[in-house]
Parts: structure tokens; sequence; C-alpha cells
């Protein structure tokens, strides 16, 4: 009768099972006298103990939560760590605190992803002797991933986008860094390729038309688009308050053309009165120089008491 194979237990024909077909449950071993030791037992064999806090996607003083290596089946699994290399049994009164309410914390993190339904919590204790809790996001609508199979499942189905594995990663630890400590998982970087041509200058500004007054738009004020930059303060020129001659464009801002002269000294263009008998007269030192560009109206300061009625 001891040879006899056991059989099979009921969970075979669940739904949540992650196989089918005919199986046979394997002969259970013997005891052994002495428990093996488990991996890092010493400090210094430590895995853990030895990374840096850059192998984490976010850390504190006491704890550090990790990823795996690598997008795995399912849309999140995160380890949570102590940096004391403790089991789960030699926390004090204050890490054992801090571990029910970054166990809390975490679990939130991880379900606040959309394609996450529920976060399951675990803890084995036979693989590493550095505590370890495992928190994996089964994925939304994916009945079949319910219950304890969840870890099976992982291991079968394909791996998520990496894209989307970090940009969760890089959610998840912003999540934790509101509530201190420091994230060091990144979003992934925008990946584009510059376009193979540009649209001439021509397409973008076109060119006023001789005699009549360009009113740049509120869109291209905004955007500053058509405003040439080696210009400066110059080439941004409004419409005129009087009647004076035709301009045409230049590479470097307005050109004046007859019966505009230069400033020398502002570096503006001034536009003196024409008669329609008389040649064009040079502008003499009295006249008044009225800048080509509008400045911003300054605001006085309020005196007195204000009238309220």
């Amino acid at each position: 009768m001891a040879d006899a194979p056991l059989p099979l237990p009921a969970f075979t024909t669940w739904d949540t099972f992650p196989f089918e077909g005919t199986f046979n449950v394997k002969t259970l071993d013997p005891p052994v006298a002495d428990e093996p030791a488990r991996k890092g037992e010493e400090i210094a064999e430590c895995k853990a103990c030895q990374a840096s806090d850059d192998s984490y996607i976010w850390v504190n003083e006491r704890w550090r939560v990790r990823a795996m290596d690598r997008p795995t089946g399912l849309p999140m699994v995160l380890i949570l760590e102590p940096r004391s290399h403790l089991d789960i049994g030699d926390l004090s009164n204050l890490l054992a605190a801090e571990l029910g309410v970054l166990t809390v914390r975490v679990e939130r993190a991880i379900r606040s992803l959309d394609e996450v339904a529920r976060v399951h919590v675990n803890r084995w204790g036979d693989g590493a002797a550095h505590l370890h809790l495992w928190f994996m996001g089964r994925p939304k609508g994916q009945l079949q991933l319910r219950g304890s199979f969840l870890p099976m499942w992982d291991d079968i189905l394909p791996p998520v986008p990496e894209s989307q594995w970090r940009e969760n990663l890089a959610h998840i630890a912003a999540w934790l860094e509101a509530f201190g400590g420091t994230a060091h998982a990144q979003p992934p970087k925008i990946e584009w390729q510059a376009p193979s041509r540009f649209l001439g200058e021509s397409e973008l500004s076109p060119e006023p038309v001789i005699g009549r007054a360009s009113v740049p738009s509120a869109s291209v004020l905004e955007s500053g688009a058509g405003l040439d930059a080696d210009a400066g303060s110059n080439a941004h020129a409004g419409p005129s308050t009087t009647a004076g001659p035709e301009t045409t464009r230049h590479s470097t801002g307005i050109v004046p053309s007859a019966g505009v002269a230069p400033n020398a000294a502002a570096g503006t263009a001034t536009e003196e009165p024409t008669a329609a008998t008389s040649p064009v007269a040079a502008p003499s030192p009295a006249t008044p120089i009225v800048a080509a560009h509008i400045e911003p109206t300054k605001l006085e300061p309020a005196t007195g008491t204000p009238n309220v009625s």
C-alpha cells in the first residue's frame, strides 16, 4: 500500500489550473534529519545585502522595493525587502509595524495600474534567507488567473511589453516616493525620429504683401513662428499709426525703402511725413524719434485710497 500512487487532488479540475491532460502524483520523499541552509544565510553571501540601491525601484532608510530583471507574464511583480539582514520572525516592533504599512502601500500602488484587478501578497521563505515579500498583480478580466496558481501563470504567459512594464515601474516608484523615500525607476525614453525634410521658410511664414501692414495672429505670437532670432527686438515691428511709404522684407527684419530713415543710435527705423509736391527731406536733429516697435504698457502703482461704493 505504501507504493500505491496518491490520487489526484480536486484542484486539477479547476478552471484556474494551468494544465490539462493525464497527470501522476510524484512519490513523496522521506523526511531528512537536518534542514539544509537557505541561500544567503550569511551577510557576505546574501545577494540582497550586497545589492546597491540602483538595483531597486524605490528605497528609504530601512526598506527597499525591487522588480524582476525583465518583464514577466503578469503586469507587475515586485519584492519588498528590509535593508537589515533579517527574516520575518526577527523583525523589531518598529520594522514589523512598518512592514504592515508598506505592505498596504505597495499593494495600493500596484492596484492603481489600469490593467491590474487584484494583488496577491506571498511570503514563502524557503529560498533566500533575507526576508522578501512577493507582490503579484493579476490582470484585469483574466478570471482564469485567480487563486493560488497565479505564480505558475506568471511563468507560462508571454512577457508584457517592456515599454509598458517600465512605465508601470516608474508610476509605482513615484507613488511610493510621495510618502517618502527615493524613487529610482524612471519612465522609458520617448523614441522618435526627425522628419526627413522640413517645410521651407516660405511655407511656414509667407511674405507680406507689399504696401499692406501684416499683423501676426495670436497663435503666431504664442509660438514665435516667423520671427527672426538674429533681428533682436527691432524685428518685432507693429503696424504704423501714420500713412507712409511701403516697406520690403529683409533677412534681418523690416528694411525701410524711400522715405524711411534709419536711426543709427537706436537701431530702429523711423518714418518721416512726405509732401506730394516736394522731395523727401532728411530728418532734422529736432525731429522726435518714433520707435518702430511697440513697447509694453507699464502699469503705474496706484496712489491714494480706492473709492469703494
